[in-house]
């Protein structure tokens, strides 16, 4: 019961986890191997779109600002957005307050809740504008302000809450304000943004696109843009995974024990039986049987509890992280099959090694 909960419990907060990736982060990235940026052109689109896998792709710029409001700064990352990034990630689903971009207005910002706390920044402050600052490409070292840094003024009209990495990193503004800041030409990009249709088929398109566009360009899955945060998932699971398979060796131990208490408890008979002809060897698989069999309905047992308080928590909310948060918890059948295997090969070794003290001095 304990290992199956937390497995379960592990599973679910790599999956919490990773809904804060599928926000983030695109299907597939498009980058180039030299340099910062790429320029989109038309031989590009096309075959891009050539990919009949490909639901939606979008241009974005990335580059790293200077904030300042009203005296106080923060260092984040400007994320230059089209029209359509909406159909790709689904940030303007996380908005806590205030709307999404308005690119009929291309001063309009979207900001992440810990930009809004460091800053003390709201939406909708007509009277100060949030400024952003950056460094012109070949400026070098600083000298003069006017000459050497670029910047625009923004009025954010929407803040949005993901996590804590996330909301004090990203200012959200339209494209075209991105490359003006930035002193980007028209089909100037950071990078492209890809949504697929199935990611069944994501590998053959990546693939597609790879051999198209040549080995100028890096393609990249979400899961490469985060490899080491699942580096990081999947050993927190294994660990998990260990250390509740130690404590359950000990608990099996116990079994051990028992078995052993059992067989110089039944040692008259014992004797018996091997006065009725059974071998040693029939007698220990007896023993083995016994525990095996306690193994199994502790198995049994404690799974089905295990299962049930699984669901009862995705239903009900039964333990919470906060006052609004549940623990999240994942019900996977392939916890099921670990659980049941590693129980099962447990309990027939301490089975194992309980029936093999059964010697002839007991039967003696």
């Amino acid at each position: 019961m304990a290992l199956f909960i937390v497995l379960s419990g592990f599973s679910g907060l790599k999956t919490f986890s990773l809904n804060f990736l599928n926000t983030s982060d695109p299907d597939i990235k498009i980058s180039s191997v030299k340099g910062k940026t790429l320029l989109f052109t038309d031989e590009i689109q096309s075959k891009i779109a050539a990919e009949t896998g490909i639901a939606h792709y979008t241009s974005i710029i990335e580059e790293r600002v200077f904030l300042e409001f009203k005296g106080k700064t923060h260092l984040a990352y400007v994320k230059g957005v089209e029209n359509n990034f909406v159909k790709i990630n689904s940030i303007h689903d996380k908005l806590v307050d205030g709307e999404w971009l308005n690119f009929e207005s291309k001063n309009t910002a979207v900001i992440g809740n810990g930009v809004s706390n460091k800053l003390s920044l709201g939406i909708n402050d007509f009277l100060e504008p949030l400024r952003i600052y950056v460094p012109k490409p070949g400026s070098g070292y600083v000298e003069s302000v006017k000459n050497d840094i670029s910047s625009v003024v923004v009025q954010p009209i929407g803040i949005f809450r993901i996590s804590e990495e996330l909301d004090h990193k990203f200012v959200f503004v339209p494209l075209e304000l991105a490359q003006e800041l930035i002193n980007y030409a028209p089909n100037q990009i950071s990078a492209i943004e890809i949504k697929v249709g199935n990611l069944d088929n994501r590998d053959d398109i990546i693939s597609n696109l790879q051999k198209s566009l040549g080995k100028d360009y890096t393609i990249k899955t979400r899961e490469q843009l985060n490899a080491v945060f699942y580096k990081m998932l999947n050993s927190e699971h294994l660990m998990a995974y260990g250390f509740s398979t130690l404590v359950l060796i000990l608990f099996l131990i116990n079994l051990t024990g028992t078995l052993i208490i059992i067989i110089y408890d039944k040692k008259e008979n014992i004797k018996t039986l091997s006065s009725l002809g059974l071998d040693i060897k029939k007698i220990r698989k007896i023993f083995l049987l016994q525990g095996f069999l306690l193994t199994v309905l502790g198995l049994i047992v404690g799974l089905t509890l295990a299962i049930i308080l699984v669901f009862l928590q995705k239903k009900f909310e039964l333990f919470m992280i906060t006052q609004s948060l549940a623990y999240p918890v994942e019900f996977l059948w392939s916890n099921v099959l670990v659980v049941f295997s590693t129980i099962l090969v447990l309990g027939y070794i301490a089975s194992r090694i309980a029936s093999s003290k059964i010697n002839e001095k007991i039967i003696e």
